[in-house]
């Protein structure tokens, strides 16, 4: 339905509790090299329990072999704080891609300078962040939710 990526995940729970939001919602988990563990990790596996091989898991080596790979209409959307666009007043389509970055220094400067317009948030007070697979929940079910 919708394809989350994670770019340098770097704490295997948070990946794993991605990929069972990937398989409640039918979207394919892109994950961005590099990795900051091994895809056999333990605390990976658990954290996605026994569905770890039902998810759709496609791995890359850099964010642009992920984007030459996709048609040319392809959308992306970039989760920041560093923007004021709520994700919520954003007209999700099917098949639109997520893009997450690091849990510890979320996505790099320079991909969300080339792509400022499409540069979104989850407002938040009190906090400076959310945790990664907090906030691809909140993202990924409102654009499941516009589909229904």
């Amino acid at each position: 339905m919708f394809n989350v990526v994670l770019i340098e995940p770097v704490i295997p729970p948070n990946t794993g509790n991605v990929a069972r939001l990937c398989l409640a919602t039918e979207s394919t988990l892109h994950l961005v090299k590099p990795l900051g563990f091994s895809l056999d990790d333990r605390q990976l596996r658990r954290a996605g329990l026994d569905y770890w091989d039902e998810v759709s898991v496609r791995l890359w080596n850099s964010f642009s072999d992920l984007q030459r790979a996709q048609s040319s209409g392809t959308r992306y959307f970039f989760l920041t704080t560093k923007t004021e666009c709520a994700y919520y007043d954003v007209k999700f389509h099917e098949g639109d891609f997520l893009v997450f970055g690091r849990e510890t220094k979320g996505l790099p400067e320079n991909l969300l300078a080339k792509n400022i317009d499409n540069c979104v948030t989850i407002p938040m007070h009190g906090t400076r962040s959310l945790n990664l697979a907090t906030a691809v929940a909140i993202v990924l079910f409102e654009a499941v939710r516009q589909q229904a």
